[in-house]
Parts: structure tokens; C-alpha cells; sequence
């Protein structure tokens, strides 16, 4: 046994394998605040809403949580802002231990491996992932796992392109950052994150159109494509509007680190976008136009959409931990043979 873990801002996902299928567990990672009474508990606690209480106060968390907000006309709280943990919420810690204890579940044996996703430090802002990275493993390893974070980019290779060796340009459109991964045969070439994804798309939206932010992000879930033909000057037009001003943003960035990094023109690669941000219809062929208009000085040999793009990073995590899983296991055998050897 083993387990992937996609630490989102807007959703936490967990990946295991069940014989020959690959489980997901998720909840979005999210939380609203409503006023205390007793019926309000009971009927929460009937309906198995997850929630928690303190003092006069009770915490809907994960997927019901944007459901109570419109109902109640709140905006979701969230413990993580641009891809790491937020220093503006207080409640940021005990909402993710949460959160992430629903969605791993207790360990199946002892130091079980479980690999987590954690972005790469933003080319386009000072943030740091450090402390993000150490917490979630203090979380996990608390919880009885063995722990290990992978790059987001490098967990997409590691999902997607295994057809083709792990070779290829994996790009993560998140909620908080989009993380970008060039990666040789499994090794990391390039790997970086923008601090841009679905909430900056959402939040430019909002602003343009004066529409609450969770209104915006629940029209861009419910059936939203990129099309550009209609609601001009709607919300679904801005939306439209701010995700090809993200691919443009995206793309020259990927443009300005392969010549910094000086990555070899001869190479031809495939490229893979995921993430719940790329799951608008219409996102795919969008992008391709935009990249096929960029100066890359590397050949790309096609482009593809990862069939379940929300997925895709946890099952990259999966895969990590059952490869680390097998090699601990192989060392194991190989210790125990010289051991009997030596008798």
C-alpha cells in the first residue's frame, strides 16, 4: 500500500490503489462560519455535514462548505492562498489537519509512504513554500505515515507522460499557483510555479462584473466553456476574458525560464496540461493556440489534456510512493539475503 496526496488550495485529494482501480478521495478546502445552536449541531451532525465547533461558533468544512455560503449569502473561508498556507487565517492550521485526516484516513500499517504535492517557489513573487512543505509533513508523519513532498509540476510528469519515459513539459493549472515542470527521463530539468491560477481568473472576474467571488467561481464550475461567443460583459465573458489573459502569462513565463535556464533547443517533447483550473471545455485547444504563438526554442510534439485533470496530481503522488514503496522493498530482500549469506 501506498498514497498520493494533492495538497490544493481549492481541493485536497488523496490517491490509492484497490486492486486494479485507483481510489480518489476529496474534499474541497474550504470552510464557512455560522452562528451556534444546539438544533444547528444536531442537524449537522444527522446530515454527517463536516464540521467542527468552537465556543458560539461552528465551522462547515470542505465540500458543503461553498453550499452554506451562498445559501447565507458568506463568502468560504480558505485555509491556503496562492498555493501555500495562508498567513491571513487564523484558522488556516486546524482546518487543513482536518481536512487532509478526512481525505488520507488512517495509515494502513506503520510508516506507510505517502508522497504529497508541494509547488515550487513562484518566479513572480517572494513567497516562500518552505514553511507550507514542513507542516504539511509534520501533519502527515504526526498521523503515522512516512512522508514525502514531490514537486506538483514533477508529480503531473509522473501521472502523465510515463508512455513517454517521464520525458516532457508537465503544467499544473491550480487554484492558488500553476506549476510548470520540464522534466528528461524523470529528472527535472526546469521547475518553477506563477503565483496565477483559477482564484486570480476568479477574483479578476468578480471585480470586473462586481459579482461575489463565490458566485463566480460556482458559474465557472457549473458547465463554463471557452468559447467567447457568449454572455459579453457577463461573468462568463470575463471569465473567458482573464483565462487566456492567465495562458498568455503562462506561456511567457515558460518562454523567459527555458532561455534562462538554457534548455537544449534539439529536445521534442510532449506537453500535458492538468489541474482544475484547465477544466473548462475549450481550455485545451485554447492553449495550444496561444503556445503554438510563442517563441519556445524547443520542438513540441503535441499537446494533450489529461483526461481527469483534477486528478492527475494525486495519482502522480501515487505513483511516486508505490515506485519508493518497491525500492525500499527490493532493499529490504537484498538485506535480509546478505545478511542470511553471512550466517
Amino acid at each position: 500500500m501506498a498514497k498520493g496526496l494533492d495538497v490544493g488550495t481549492m481541493n485536497i485529494l488523496s490517491a490509492q490503489q484497490d486492486g486494479n482501480d485507483t481510489v480518489f478521495v476529496q474534499q474541497r478546502n474550504s470552510f464557512v462560519e455560522i452562528e451556534y445552536s444546539d438544533m444547528a449541531e444536531q442537524m449537522l451532525s444527522r446530515s454527517e455535514v463536516l464540521h467542527i465547533r468552537k465556543d458560539d461558533k461552528v465551522y462547515v468544512v470542505g465540500d458543503d462548505a461553498l453550499n452554506f455560503a451562498n445559501i447565507f449569502n458568506k463568502e468560504t473561508r480558505r485555509p491556503m492562498k496562492h498555493g501555500i498556507l495562508s498567513n491571513d487565517e487564523k484558522s488556516a492550521i486546524p482546518m487543513m489537519k482536518l481536512i487532509i485526516e478526512q481525505v488520507v484516513g488512517e495509515p494502513a500499517y506503520p510508516d506507510e509512504k505517502l508522497y504529497f504535492s508541494s509547488p515550487a517557489d513562484p518566479i513572480d513573487s517572494d513567497l516562500s513554500t518552505l514553511y507550507h512543505q514542513k507542516t504539511i509533513e509534520s501533519f502527515l508523519n504526526d498521523m503515522g505515515y512516512d512522508a514525502e513532498p514531490i514537486n506538483e509540476g514533477m508529480s503531473v510528469i509522473y501521472s502523465e507522460l510515463a508512455d513517454n519515459n517521464f520525458t516532457g513539459l508537465g503544467i499544473s493549472f491550480g487554484a492558488g499557483m500553476t506549476n510548470v515542470c520540464l522534466s528528461y527521463y524523470a529528472v527535472p530539468v526546469m521547475k518553477f510555479s506563477v503565483a496565477r491560477g483559477g482564484d486570480w481568473v476568479d477574483e479578476q472576474a468578480a471585480r470586473a462584473t462586481g459579482t461575489p467571488v463565490d458566485k463566480v467561481t460556482s458559474i465557472k464550475e457549473d458547465d463554463f466553456e471557452l468559447d467567447f461567443t457568449t454572455d459579453v460583459g457577463g461573468v462568463e465573458g470575463a471569465l473567458s476574458i482573464y483565462y487566456e489573459n492567465l495562458l498568455d502569462y503562462v506561456i511567457d513565463k515558460i518562454v523567459q525560464e527555458v532561455d534562462e535556464e538554457d534548455v537544449e533547443e534539439g529536445l521534442d517533447v510532449p506537453v500535458v496540461v492538468t489541474g482544475g483550473t484547465s477544466s473548462p471545455s475549450g481550455f485545451e485547444a485554447l492553449f495550444r493556440d496561444h503556445l503554438s504563438d510563442a517563441n519556445i526554442p524547443f520542438s513540441i510534439s503535441g499537446v494533450t489534456h489529461a483526461n481527469e485533470p483534477l486528478y492527475s496530481v494525486a495519482r502522480g503522488g501515487l505513483v511516486a510512493a508505490r515506485s519508493d514503496e518497491d525500492v525500499d522493498h527490493d532493499t529490504s530482500d537484498d538485506e535480509a539475503e546478505a545478511a542470511a549469506a553471512n550466517e
